[in-house]
């Protein structure tokens, strides 16, 4: 039932650009795998190899790290409602921080300038391998909005206090790889 493409297709782009939530996952030939849950509308298809998303600060910088030291990356995006698919996007990524020409250059073209309280980077993902599944496995749930938690927290830090969270929470995997967020 699977298939595999060699380019995000305007079907898969689609398919993409409705969905309210997708997953990451990065490891390194020796860390534990990172698996993250993403949403707030921060996922970007911007041409048929490549992806991006808007990361908000958070508890921590698995990706970042995992993208210094290794650079695979997957993104995987299910449908929750309507027919049944899975779509995975394979490749390596990279990140680009902010305050940065290729961060401000993204934000500028796939975010329309709109930088979220707590935008700490921006992840980029060149695509090698598209995979479509059937899922059939996977639940139908109703979407109900947004959390707004995360983005009112990086308001009540401001930016001070982002920078000194990054620094005490971000510089470091779990696995003691520095993140290059910090």
């Amino acid at each position: 039932m699977a298939k595999q493409f060699d380019r995000i297709g305007a079907q898969h782009a689609d398919f993409i650009s409705r969905q309210h939530i997708f997953f990451t996952a990065s490891a390194t030939a020796d860390s534990r795998i990172n698996l993250s849950p993403k949403g707030l509308d921060a996922l970007r298809v911007l041409d048929e190899h490549s992806v991006c998303w808007l990361d908000l600060t958070g508890s921590g910088a698995e990706t970042a790290a995992h993208m210094r030291h290794d650079g695979r990356l997957t993104v995987m995006v299910c449908a929750f409602q309507g027919p049944p698919l899975i779509l995975r996007l394979y490749g390596r990524g990279q990140v680009l921080p902010r305050g940065g020409e290729a961060y401000a250059a993204l934000l500028a073209s796939a975010f329309d300038d709109k930088e979220p309280p707590g935008a700490r980077q921006i992840v980029r993902l060149d695509v090698d391998l598209v995979q479509t599944s059937c899922g059939f496995g996977v639940p139908l749930y109703d979407y109900q909005g947004e959390r707004d938690s995360l983005i009112r927290w990086a308001e009540a830090k401001g930016e001070d206090g982002l920078v000194e969270y990054r620094a005490e929470k971000n510089a470091v995997s779990l696995d003691g790889l520095p993140t290059g967020v910090a």
